[in-house]
């Protein structure tokens, strides 16, 4: 059976990893490069790094910090987050990370999509898609850019099945909604798209215990679950995360 992964999220704002809620109200809650380490040396199986402010503001990835991230880790690392152009993932790649997540550029230059994954390859090319409920959409899920703030006309469903028509290679779905609130991933939304791609889900927004991580690499079809708050701040560990799950009957990498 394949092995489920747990994936740390590192949310980083001018140089520093930050923490809100629905996108909101983020607060300083320390260095990146110490944090990665951390997570690395208690077993996480990759590490995912959003520079939350880079396309707000126009700019690229935050390259020396990446390399730095990079030193320290021996997994895959993805990074998001300003990533806008061919160059920008072949430096990114170049800078130390394995994947590069495309989330409101893929919207605004879905050819970036196909472009990146014909030149690096599919496995490198993670969609990054925040979503959130929308009774006007036909999945009922609408997608939002620009960390969350924007919100655009696609439906969740026909843009996840259009970027890996494009070569995503993987997708990762933040509901928005249950973005570190810590009651639980969306299962709705996550299931629905596991079941209508062929590539890896990710399941992000609203871990809080290890139960919930369970629920959706069960019932919600993950392959994965990314988690912040749980270890960021609420006392978990990813290695006694891994061991309640594996008590839980959850296939993971102990």
């Amino acid at each position: 059976m394949l092995k489920k992964r747990i994936i740390v999220c590192l949310d980083v704002k001018d140089g520093r990893t930050t923490k809100g809620v629905k996108f909101q109200n983020n607060v300083d809650i320390g260095d990146p490069v110490e944090m990665a380490k951390k997570y690395y040396e208690q077993g996480v199986d990759e590490l995912v790094f959003y520079d939350i402010m880079a396309s707000a503001r126009g700019r690229g990835p935050i390259l020396d910090l990446i390399s730095r991230v990079a030193e320290q880790v021996f997994i895959p690392f993805c990074v998001g987050g300003g990533i806008g152009s061919i160059e920008d993932i072949r430096s990114t790649i170049l800078a130390g990370a394995e994947k590069i997540s495309l989330n409101s550029q893929a919207v605004k230059n879905p050819d970036l999509i196909r472009e990146g994954a014909r030149v690096f390859g599919n496995q490198c090319i993670v969609l990054g898609m925040d979503a959130a409920k929308d009774s006007e959409m036909p999945s009922g899920y609408r997608v939002y850019i620009n960390g969350g703030r924007v919100k655009t006309d696609l439906d969740a469903l026909e843009w996840a099945k259009k970027a890996v028509s494009l070569g995503a290679g993987e997708i990762v779905l933040n509901s928005i909604d249950a973005d570190g609130v810590r009651q639980g991933y969306e299962l709705n939304v996550t299931r629905m798209i596991a079941e209508n791609v062929s590539v890896p889900v990710i399941a992000s927004g609203g871990g809080g215990t290890p139960q919930h991580l369970a629920d959706v690499l069960t019932n919600g079809k993950a392959d994965a679950a990314l988690i912040a708050s749980m270890v960021h701040s609420m006392g978990y560990t990813v290695d006694g995360i891994k061991r309640d799950l594996s008590n839980l009957g959850v296939p993971v990498r102990l």
